[in-house]
């Protein structure tokens, strides 16, 4: 445009009239006239051009930016329609490209060396294992259902006046054959066996409604224990698996004390108690907020209470909270029901409660192990009491209302609120700091108000010349019965009686101490008990079956369900003994299936396993890396 405004200048400016010859005055003067009005129009004219290429120029990039806005208005409102879609597919390809790296890895890392990968091979291949089962088995069960036990169901509700009876006289029949085939025939056993069947057969006597018990739950909550005690005691397979997840436990556990030693030095095992164990609380509860976060625990309890609900036919809410007991503590698994507490029926309730008395959390399965009981054990307790709470929940308080009619599935978990997993992490470790302020605050009581029982007893005593009683002394004798009961050899039911009794008035803590200091005394060559009888007791420790747990479980649930408060502290004494029968009955189980036979070198504490694990996690934590 500059170039055609200068040819259009150069041409008027060499206009022919002004030619070579020099102009006259007049004609000079008409001719300068006439080219600056050319010169005026054509500056005009070109003045107008340019507004008028301004004025396109700014139309054309006005449109240019409304095509840019409404682009980038589509592209907004695609994506925000559009972003969960997005974000699956790009967390879906980072997935698996992390799957498909860590298979190369597993595979090349078995190829070197299978033995020094063989724990990273089996937990693949269970988890693996657990994820083709949950896909297949949509497809699968409703076959297995239809033809199976939809059909022996039936069959049994048309007979089961009868056939009750039937399967328990087959039930205890094959229970004492095997005890007479199995080898070595220990008559303690037996002793255990029989125990069993009293406990079962006192809860019924002291039952809420001894006419309307519904036995399903009752036989098939047994048979569960059985089978696993079976499977976990009985087997070599089943122990070394227990065996193998216990020593993994606590070798994860035991990098507690890199954070332990970080904050209260090198010399914190001097206070063994306050900054070796407590602190595996802080960390293991810290764990379990975050497994909550990923979702991973939710799945684990939906599919334990589905296989409950099913097999035990009680109700989705009672089966949701027993599943989730297993993990988490006496306030925290009721939270998973807790839209169901302010309508559930008295069972249920009574169903709810049993399960906290009879179980542990997650969040202290950490101390007891800190304290030496093994971890195998502990874990196979936690396991088979939660279908013992069940079965005696429903035994000691059967339903006879009408409960409401959903699913499992019908329930649902959430998941944490954290952002993301350091949040899950900070606040898992900070839920623990109350749980480990009310442990610590807890012991002190107690191991100050019995200690001061027995003094004041044995003061009393003293009078009469007998300064050895003692409310130990007096609990003892109480509990000895019950012990007897467990299949606890004669010579140890008086020691076990107090560890019972020590667990019921002040808490397990109490009594888990007494333990691991007879369990020390044993590798030091100076044995309390036996090791059998030492398994046992583990077994019928693992509880929060105390009276304390009393104003605990009212004091956690009432807010849940404040028009139920009333309930709750009715149900509250016969719940804590329904539980503590569940410990024993579990107890029982370990007595009638555990032998010496089975259990690695050192029995009950595998000594020269414990001592690889800390020699290793000690090597690990020591471990530095060079620049």
């Amino acid at each position: 445009m500059a170039s055609q405004d200068k040819s259009i200048e150069m041409s008027v400016r060499n206009n022919p009239s002004d030619g070579d010859n020099a102009p006259s005055p007049s004609s000079s003067s008409s001719g300068q006239s006439h080219v600056q009005e050319n010169e005026i129009s054509v500056v005009v004219h070109n003045d107008g051009r340019n507004l008028l290429n301004e004025s396109q120029n700014l139309d054309s990039k006005k449109a240019i930016a409304a095509d840019d806005d409404s682009w980038n208005a589509r592209y907004s409102r695609w994506f925000g329609e559009n972003a969960s879609t997005i974000k699956k597919v790009a967390l879906r390809t980072v997935g698996f490209a992390a799957l498909a790296a860590y298979a190369i890895f597993l595979v090349f890392a078995c190829t070197r060396n299978f033995e020094r990968a063989k724990t990273v091979f089996i937990l693949t291949m269970v988890i693996l294992g657990i994820v083709v089962f949950s896909y297949v088995w949509p497809y699968i069960s409703p076959y297995i259902w239809k033809y199976a036990v939809n059909p022996i169901c039936a069959f049994y509700n048309k007979h089961d006046r009868y056939l009750k009876w039937i399967v328990i006289l087959v039930l205890i029949g094959l229970v004492v054959l095997f005890l007479v085939l199995d080898r070595p025939i220990l008559p303690y056993r037996f002793a255990s066996f029989g125990g069993l069947l009293a406990y079962v057969l006192i809860c019924w006597i002291f039952s809420k409604h001894r006419s309307q018990v519904r036995w399903r739950p009752v036989i098939i909550g047994i048979v569960i224990q059985f089978i696993m005690g079976i499977l976990i005691l009985r087997t070599q397979v089943g122990f070394q698996v227990f065996q193998f997840l216990g020593n993994l436990v606590t070798t994860f556990l035991n990098y507690t004390d890199s954070g332990s030693k970080f904050v209260f030095g090198e010399k914190y095992t001097v206070h063994f108690f306050a900054f070796k164990v407590l602190p595996l609380v802080i960390f293991f509860s810290a764990v379990i907020s975050f497994l909550y976060f990923v979702g991973a625990m939710q799945v684990i309890i939906k599919v334990i209470a589905r296989f409950m609900q099913v097999t035990m036919k009680t109700s989705p809410s009672e089966s949701l909270n027993a599943a989730g007991n297993i993990f988490v503590g006496q306030t925290e698994a009721p939270l998973l029901v807790r839209p169901f507490l302010a309508t559930m029926t008295k069972s249920e309730l009574h169903a709810v409660m049993t399960g906290g008395f009879a179980t542990i959390a997650g969040s202290v399965l950490g101390a007891y192990i800190g304290l030496g009981v093994p971890a195998a054990h502990l874990l196979t307790a936690s396991f088979m009491s939660a279908p013992a709470a069940l079965a005696v929940a429903k035994l000691v308080y059967p339903e006879t209302e009408k409960d409401a009619e959903y699913e499992v599935e019908d329930i649902k978990l959430e998941k944490g609120t954290e952002t993301n997993f350091f949040e899950a992490l900070a606040n898992g470790a900070s839920t623990a700091i109350p749980l480990v302020a009310n442990i610590a605050a807890n012991l002190i009581v107690f191991t100050a108000l019995l200690n001061f029982l027995d003094g004041l007893l044995s003061y009393f005593g003293g009078l009469v010349d007998f300064p050895q009683l003692s409310f130990r002394l007096i609990c003892s004798y109480l509990f000895t019965p019950l012990a007897l009961l467990l299949g606890i050899e004669a010579k140890d039911a008086f020691n076990v009686g107090l560890l019972l009794a020590e667990k019921t008035v002040a808490n397990e803590f109490v009594a888990y101490l007494t333990l691991s200091g007879w369990i020390k005394a044993r590798s030091l060559g100076n044995p309390v008990i036996s090791v059998r009888s030492e398994v046992i007791s583990a077994y019928a420790l693992c509880g929060f079956a105390n009276f304390t747990s009393i104003g605990i479980q009212i004091g956690g649930l009432s807010p849940m369900a404040p028009n139920r408060k009333g309930d709750l502290a009715s149900l509250a004494f016969r719940a804590l003994c329904s539980g503590t029968v569940a410990c024993f009955m579990t107890a029982c189980l370990a007595g009638m299936f555990y032998v010496p036979a089975v259990a690695l070198d050192e029995g009950f504490v595998n000594a020269t396993t414990a001592t690889i694990l800390n020699a290793t996690t000690a090597a690990v934590l020591n471990t530095t890396v060079a620049p």
